[in-house]
């Protein structure tokens, strides 16, 4: 019998096809169903052929499993990933491209990578001979757009009794932070010369690309471009329409929960024509945009800058604009400590949202996750992680939002990604160091073993 390491070694070069192949579905959930739900068919169908057995939950969800007995573990993975923009692409997104040492394509690393490594995993457990717990692997279609799927998926499945989701960091997540998608709106459109604002492409990434059509002076013109050229080539762009002056904003995409590492174009859009225009022209949700949020990412203006000690501070997050002639909305994403209430920190929008006219409206939410380092299943992927690293895994917090906070507390996230590692994750070029990544492969193996044969 071939050891776990023989097993994944023997397997790599199919792996990595098969990740080609996995990768070049298109599976954007903020596009509609049809193409995440072609990944879990392919998947599935993968499954069978390792000789596992599987179950396919309405095209929502799905699981291959191995193992028999009482106790259910599981290992959560998402096969949806978030919409790409090809131009700031250097390679293509929907292929494997290895280069450099690393992996690259849309969902390498977040989250189809882990969810075929994981399946590779639970092939080894069968070929292996391992006899223990029903280990389940599940799949799911909407991770990026509210994790609908989970909650229809455990409508009808068992909850794991152990579990992990590899859609982070390294070492342990015992904490999430809560999470909202609010959007903020005007009943009137009562911009007189922002004929267009358009921003963002899903809910929870920082927007690289804002655009606005204006109706505007020689003068007001003037003044925009000496803003332009204030900001640094390549910041903005302008030029004449039919419709009016069109300016652009480039900035750099970035996850939601740290949006630090983004340059919101948005935000800067708003701020440019704010700054020339004046309240009357542009509106009073662009205003309120850059008055209550501009490139802040922590909250301050709204009035909800908060932190804790376990999970560090709010972030805020503005990811959509839709302005027309018509009507006006934005979203932002809401990011808060686990020690605080959803409900006192939407309270708080609300009120400086009503200063302004506006409404504002909860469009998802998912409350925080906060794990003890006792937890069962914190102690099985210690021992994992110690067995396959030689070093002790660090138990971490994040603003991230995983499928963990479904499974009632006898769940994390764990990997695949190692602290230092710049995937861009919700970026361009998004990638995985591929020697971390077949690191991870070993370290995701023992933590299912370590589940298999764990007794309660």
């Amino acid at each position: 019998m071939k050891t776990f390491d023989e097993l994944l070694n023997s397997y790599k070069d199919e792996f990595l096809r098969d990740l080609d192949e996995l990768l070049s579905i298109p599976s954007v959930s903020a596009e509609g169903p049809e193409l995440p739900v072609k990944a879990l068919h392919w998947m599935l169908e993968k499954a069978e052929s390792f000789g596992l057995k599987t179950k396919n939950i309405n095209d929502i969800a799905g699981h291959a499993e191995f193992g028999e007995g009482d106790t259910l573990c599981g290992v959560l993975t998402h096969l949806d990933v978030v919409p790409v923009n090809k131009d700031e692409w250097s390679c293509e997104p929907f292929a494997l491209t290895r280069k450099n040492g690393r992996m690259y394509g849309r969902g390498v690393a977040d989250d189809k990578g882990a969810a075929l490594a994981a399946l590779y995993c639970l092939r080894a457990l069968k070929e292996s001979g391992v006899k223990g717990n029903r280990v389940r692997v599940i799949f799911g279609t909407s991770e990026e757009i509210g994790m609908q799927d989970m909650e229809a998926y455990f409508e009808s499945e068992q909850l794991p009794d152990l579990s992990f989701t590899p859609d982070s960091e390294y070492g342990i997540c015992r904490a999430e932070k809560g999470i909202m998608h609010i959007e903020i709106s005007s009943e009137k459109a009562n911009n007189t010369s922002l004929t267009s604002f358009e921003a963002g492409t899903a809910n929870n990434v920082v927007p690289d690309t804002a655009v606005a059509i204006l109706d505007c002076s020689d003068y007001e013109e003037h003044n925009l471009q000496r803003l332009a050229d204030a900001a640094g080539k390549g910041t903005f762009d302008m030029q004449f329409t039919i419709d009016g002056l069109k300016v652009t904003a480039h900035g750099k995409a970035a996850h939601a929960c740290e949006p630090h590492k983004g340059v919101n174009a948005a935000a800067a859009l708003a701020g440019i024509i704010c700054a020339v225009m004046g309240t009357d022209a542009v509106g009073d949700l662009c205003t309120f945009i850059n008055y209550c949020i501009g490139k802040e990412t922590n909250g301050l203006s709204m009035g909800i800058k908060m932190r804790d000690a376990v999970s560090g501070g709010l972030t805020l997050t503005l990811s959509r604009v839709h302005i027309t002639e018509r009507e006006a909305r934005a979203v932002i994403d809401v990011r808060y400590p686990v020690s605080f209430l959803q409900e006192v920190v939407l309270y708080q929008i609300k009120k400086v949202a009503a200063r302004e006219g506006l409404t504002v409206k909860l469009l998802d939410g998912e409350k925080p996750l906060s794990l003890d380092e006792s937890t069962p299943i914190v102690k099985v992927l210690q021992t994992a992680y110690k067995n396959v690293t030689g070093e002790d895994a660090e138990l971490y917090t994040t603003g991230g939002g995983t499928y963990a906070r479904m499974l009632g507390g006898k769940g994390v996230a764990f990997g695949p990604v190692f602290q230092g590692d710049d995937s861009r994750i919700h970026n361009s070029d998004e990638s995985i160091d591929e020697e971390n990544f077949f690191r991870h492969f070993r370290i995701c193996l023992e933590a299912m073993y370590g589940m298999m044969t764990y007794e309660q």
